[in-house]
């Protein structure tokens, strides 16, 4: 019986593992062995640290909320409480952007903390939202929206009064234009004559 060399595949493999252990020092990026046991390792501390990048990050954010909190007179966790209280949904990750970047939003987010707090907000989540902005500006959001709407109305309104008064001459059209018309249209006009075309369509 022929013995059957397994060469290739082995080489193939050992230049794999080596490729990807390429930069390491010594032996780990030269010899097979020691360079799988690194990757190994390697792959371990990749795979536990993407998770621990998460903690990381939540810390660093918690840590510069805390510090512009105490900057206005409140703690971290009666600014979240507050907030909480008060229906605002805002994350860390932006809390932070904004103790950095924008100090009146912050300074507004305090104050709805501390009304939230006292148990004096009354107002709407979309109020507090509209009223806590990027800048500091109070915004008159839903009025925006409302004439959005409006507008949006109106143009709808003119498109319907426009396809009205737009009355169509399909005499001048030649039968293939006369066909496509009829196809957007969804109407079937197979083995009809322009005029049977043309009735078809002003129906």
């Amino acid at each position: 019986m022929a013995r059957v060399k397994n060469g290739a595949v082995t080489k193939a493999r050992h230049k794999k593992v080596l490729k990807a252990a390429k930069g390491y020092t010594g032996s780990k990026h030269r010899l097979y062995k020691t360079a799988k046991e690194q990757l190994m390792k390697s792959r371990k501390y990749a795979y536990r640290d993407r998770k621990n990048r998460k903690r990381d990050f939540r810390k660093l954010w918690i840590t510069r909320i805390n510090a512009a909190c105490r900057m206005n007179d409140i703690s971290y966790s009666r600014f979240i409480s507050g907030l909480n209280k008060a229906g605002v949904e805002v994350n860390r990750k932006m809390l932070s952007e904004l103790a950095i970047n924008d100090m009146n939003a912050f300074k507004a987010l305090v104050e709805v903390s501390k009304k939230g707090l006292e148990g004096k907000v009354s107002a709407s989540k979309e109020e507090v939202k509209t009223e806590v902005t990027i800048g500091s500006k109070k915004t008159t959001a839903k009025k925006e929206t409302a004439k959005k709407e409006t507008t949006k109305k109106e143009v709808k309104e003119e498109k319907k009064e426009t396809k009205k008064t737009e009355k169509v001459d399909y005499s001048k059209m030649t039968v293939a234009e006369l066909k496509e018309v009829a196809k957007k249209k969804k109407i079937s006009v197979t083995g009809l004559k322009k005029a049977e075309i043309i009735a078809e369509l002003e129906k």
